[in-house]
């Protein structure tokens, strides 16, 4: 017996466009359900050295909510690559700035790290409001349990 490995073609023909509406969602809850769309973890056809996930789209960003104060707690940190060229950002400060790439960085920690992890982030698509440019794509809204993420 081998082990299964998806082809390109079979790949391809199965890719869908998801979008999920943050509002009012718990930030960890609802990033933990789009990285395993993104990884293809939610199909037959999962391989773990290849993308076989979907497309999503996260729209009203700015609405996202975090649990028991964790906004001013939580730090987001960058580096310049220099000495002492350590940056830190409380999440509320950085939600306040620029909402979509705060949950952009926070699916991005939930992906696998290397080339393929950056391949299944060019499949997401985040927006601060309630609209997004991919309406010709026909996404489904993707159905996260609220009971699970409140």
């Amino acid at each position: 017996m081998a082990t299964y490995s998806p082809k390109q073609s079979e790949i391809q023909a199965q890719r869908e466009w998801h979008v999920v509406d943050a509002e009012g969602m718990v930030l960890g809850r609802m990033c933990t359900e789009v990285a395993r769309v993104l990884k293809g973890k939610h199909k037959p056809i999962y391989a773990p050295h290849i993308d076989t996930g979907d497309h999503v789209i996260v729209i009203n960003a700015d609405k996202i909510v975090m649990t028991s104060g964790k906004a001013e707690r939580t730090m987001k940190y960058r580096h310049s690559g220099y000495p002492g060229g350590i940056k830190s950002e409380s999440y509320a400060k950085l939600h306040a700035r620029k909402p979509a790439e705060a949950v952009r960085q926070s699916i991005r920690g939930m992906l696998p790290k290397g080339p393929l992890g950056r391949q299944q982030l060019t499949k997401l698509k985040v927006y601060a409001g309630g609209e997004h440019p991919h309406s010709s794509q026909q996404p489904t809204p993707m159905a996260i349990d609220h009971a699970k993420a409140r």
